[in-house]
């Protein structure tokens, strides 16, 4: 029997469509520990640092403006949590202007930061790049 390439084609589509259909059949759960409301508030809370342009002035992973500071991992840093972070965004700070948020505004805002900051680090003098462009923690 000779090969034909029409049926390796239609071997890999059929399992793509397989594939395909079985995740959003049966979806995870959860996802790194979070529930799905606790996504979606996540993913509100990133709408809230997109609608008030806080990406202009910090940044995520490295990611954003340079005038404040890196937010990737705000929830977690000693001294700083909730309590820090509602405070800075309610009164501001010479530099960061006092933003009226509701409190579902904030608290998704918060869940946004949660849920980053249990991606891991966004400290680049902890990363070494590798000439394959891959990108490792320093010790490793």
């Amino acid at each position: 029997m000779q090969f034909k390439p029409i049926y390796f084609f239609i071997l890999i589509c059929t399992g793509f469509l397989v594939y395909s259909f079985s995740i959003y059949m049966y979806p995870p759960s959860s996802m790194n520990g979070f529930t799905n409301d606790e996504l979606l508030n996540a993913a509100e809370g990133k709408m809230v640092f997109q609608k008030y342009n806080c990406q202009s002035c910090h940044q995520i992973y490295n990611l954003g403006g340079y005038l404040g500071p890196d937010l990737t991992n705000c929830y977690s840093q000693e001294g700083r949590g909730e309590l820090y972070i509602k405070a800075m965004v309610q009164s501001g700070t010479n530099q960061m202007p006092a933003f009226r948020l509701s409190e579902k505004e904030i608290n998704a805002l918060l869940q946004f930061f949660k849920a980053i900051d249990k991606t891991g680090s966004s400290d680049l003098r902890k990363f070494h790049i590798e000439p394959n462009g891959m990108i490792e923690p320093n010790g490793k």
